[in-house]
Formats: structure tokens, sequence, C-alpha cells
């Protein structure tokens, strides 16, 4: 998978549509979309920040890298005033004005140079990898922040269902009591049913309100903003193979070529360190004047020569930062090794969470059709003489559960599906990068 281009979503748009929601006023919820909410929170999460600046710096290190193997120039100018301690005559005080021009390049470093370069190179292209698995995690909870406020919505929506049925049920028999065809318990029982309905909204009204507070806060809005979903929970059937899903993991997973890029970059710096082993050899052209008056012009002298310095002894230093670039290597084989375990396991544990979550679909649908018919025969007994009470209680609470169960399947399915959309390393929800604003984002970034 060739990196992920850095680019973040239209900056514009969006803050043509929050300057649209604030001239409307809070009394419209501002609608949404799952596309919406990732192009907020790509343009505000303080992950991308971080890793954008990662980039930044890792680039800087490729050019200081780049750059040892060049030219030097150094400059250095000297004011001297003497004199005798005791002088005798007025002209016994002088002046001196001495400059010094130096420039130096490096023939021959043993490869500390060269090494050096590689591993910057690599060192910038594992941040980039970095960056997109950021994208990644931010798409991967945005998304599943997004499908909660819908299970929350959902789950508001079916309790009140549940509340209206017990209302309905308890003016049902109330109405039967005062004709006394019921007892007293009947109606005692109903009520007791309708508080804990009631109880259970009071619940899911307050799960909706975290799930929107957690949402906004992902996206960038205040916490208290209003929202309005444009989209439903739904099953969209998922035909690719966990052999596929793996291969594929380990082929386009972007922290994996990160690991890759660091176990090469760590053995550069295995070079870079045996480097000191070698002699190293420098061009060097020096050119010097000094004189009375400033800045000095009465001697000169140049020279053009060049210079080896080899490494004789330094007491194990050089050996010590070997050992430590190879143990250093040594690690991130390791690193890179446990990230391939712990991707297979991710892969495997999202695709056999999302069959299980698609087969809960499949069976949660089937138990709504059958309770609902249960509840009303149940409904129809009771109103006839034939069913108690309690039966129609009992076909009340299976309605209930089953109709959360399908919603929560719906949830798992669709999760499970993000999830492993991220662990095989696709893009959750939408492709990620798409027409940027990136100087308008750090713009913004600076305030």
């Amino acid at each position: 998978m060739s990196i992920v281009n850095r680019k973040k979503i239209a900056i514009s748009a969006i803050l043509a549509g929050s300057f649209w929601f604030s001239q409307i006023g809070f009394a419209a919820p501002m609608e949404l979309t799952l596309d919406k909410a990732i192009d907020m929170a790509l343009a505000s999460e303080p992950r991308v920040f971080i890793a954008d600046s990662s980039i930044s710096t890792a680039k800087a290190n490729r050019r200081i890298a780049r750059a040892g193997g060049g030219v030097t120039v150094d400059y250095d100018y000297t004011f001297k005033k003497t004199g005798q301690t005791k002088p005798s005559i007025a002209d016994s005080i002088e002046n001196s004005n001495s400059n010094l021009l130096t420039a130096k390049l490096p023939i021959y470093t043993g490869g500390a140079v060269s090494g050096n370069i590689d591993k910057s190179e690599k060192a910038m292209l594992a941040s980039e990898y970095s960056y997109d698995k950021v994208l990644q995690e931010v798409l991967l909870d945005t998304t599943n922040n997004y499908y909660k406020v819908l299970q929350a919505r959902n789950t508001v929506k079916l309790t009140k269902e549940s509340v209206e049925r017990l209302q309905a049920h308890l003016t049902n028999v109330q109405a039967q009591f005062s004709v006394g065809t019921v007892a007293k318990v009947d109606v005692l029982r109903s009520e007791v049913e309708l508080a804990d309905a009631e109880q259970e909204l009071i619940k899911a009204k307050n799960d909706y309100d975290l799930a929107v507070a957690n949402l906004n806060n992902i996206i960038g809005n205040p916490l208290d903003t209003e929202i309005s979903l444009q989209e439903e929970l739904e099953y969209k059937p998922y035909t690719e193979s966990l052999e596929n899903c793996l291969a594929y993991a380990l082929e386009h997973r972007p922290d994996i070529h990160a690991a890759k890029l660091n176990v090469d970059a760590a053995n550069d710096a295995v070079k870079v360190a045996s480097a000191d082993y070698l002699p190293k050899v420098y061009l060097s052209a020096t050119n010097s004047w000094t004189g009375e008056n400033f800045p000095g012009n009465d001697k000169s002298t140049w020279m053009v020569g060049a210079s080896m310095n080899l490494n004789v002894f330094d007491s194990g230093i050089t050996s010590g930062n070997v050992n430590k670039a190879k143990a250093e290597l040594f690690k991130q084989q390791e690193l890179e090794r446990q990230l391939v375990l712990t991707v297979n396991l991710a892969v495997k544990s999202a695709y056999l969470n999302l069959r299980e979550a698609e087969k809960r679909i499949g069976t949660a649908k089937v138990a709504v059709v059958k309770a609902e018919e249960d509840y009303k025969i149940a409904q129809v007994r009771y109103s006839a003489g034939v069913g108690t009470n309690i039966d129609v209680m009992d076909s009340q609470v299976a309605l209930t559960k089953a109709k959360n169960n399908y919603i929560q399947a719906l949830y798992s399915y669709n999760t499970s599906k993000a999830s492993l959309d991220e662990a095989i390393g696709l893009a959750t929800g939408k492709e990620i990068a798409k027409d940027p604003i990136k100087k308008q984002q750090k713009a913004i970034a600076k305030g």
C-alpha cells in the first residue's frame, strides 16, 4: 500500500458550515453525516497535528544528515591591543586584527555520512506511515462514536415505544378494573412495570447525551452542540475471507511498513557507529590575514591540504556505541515481529466478531417478528378474559429484549466492520485524503 497522501479535509467548507450553523442559532440541530464527522475530526484532532509535527521533525533531521556531507565554512576574527607594562614611548601600544577563513569538505568518513542520510530517509518515511496510522485511528474513533450515537438514539426510541405500550396497557387494565373484571393486583403490577420502563427511558436519554458529547468532542464541536445524524445502522454483507484479510493487513498496514523502516534505520545506525573504526579524510583550505588597521590587510597567507583522522584508542567508546546500536536493532526487529502477531490477532478478532454479529442480526430479526406477534396475542387474550396480566407483562419484556438484541447486533456488526477496516489498513468510512487545504489548517492551528 502506497503511503496515504498527507491531505486533510477542505477546512473552508467546514468553516462555512460552522458559520451557517451559527447564523441560524441553536434551535435547529446540526445535521451530520459520517463523512462530515470524519472531515471535522481530521481537521481538529490534536493527534493529527502531533503526527504531522513528527514528519516535520523527521524532514529537518534529513536535511541535517544531508548537510553532513557538504562543505563547512568557518570565519574567525580576533582583535588584540598589546603593549608594555611600563611603556617608555607613546607608540609602545599596538593594535592587531586577525582573520581566519576555513573551508572543510569530508572526502571519506567510513560510511558515517551516507549511513546518517540513509537512516534519516527511512525515519522520515516511517513517520509518514505513522501519520497514516494516526489518521486511521481517528477515523475509527469517529466512526465508533458516530455509531454509538445511532445506537443510543435507537435505544431511546425503543424505550419510548415500551413506555407507550405499557401506558396503553395500564389504561386498559384500569378500565377493566373499574368495571370489576380484573383484580387490583393487575393495576399495581402494570403501574410498577410502567415505572420501571420510565426509569429505563431516563437512563437511555442520558446514555444518548453522553454519546453525543463524546462525538462532539472528537469532531471539535462544543460538547453541548445538538446534532441530528442523517444515517441509520444498517447491515451490508461482507464477502471477504479471513485469509484475504490477513494477507491484506500484512501488505497494507502503515504501522507494519513503519516498523520495517525502523528496522532498516536501526541497521544503518549500526553502520554509522562502526564508522568510528575507520579513518576519516577531509579536504581543507584556509586563508588568514592580519594587520594593525581594521580589518587587517598587511599579511595574508593561504593553505590547501588534506587531513586524515584515525581513532586508534578510545577506551571502548566506539565498541560500546556499536553494541548499543546492535541492541537497538534487535529491539526493532522484535518490535516488528510483535506487531505482526498483534495485527494478525486484531484482524482475526475483528473478523470473528463481525461474523458473530452477522449471525445475531438474522436470529434477532426473526425474534422481533415472533415477539411482536406474541405480544399482540397476549393483549387480545387478556382483553378477552382468557389470559393473565403476567402473560402481557412477560410478552412486553420479551418484545423489548428482542428489539434491543437486534439494535445491539447491528451496532456490533458495524463497529466490528470499522475495526476490521482499521485492522487490515483500510480507511474507515471513506477515503482518508481528499481535497486538502493544508496551509489553511496550519493557520487555524496557530491561531
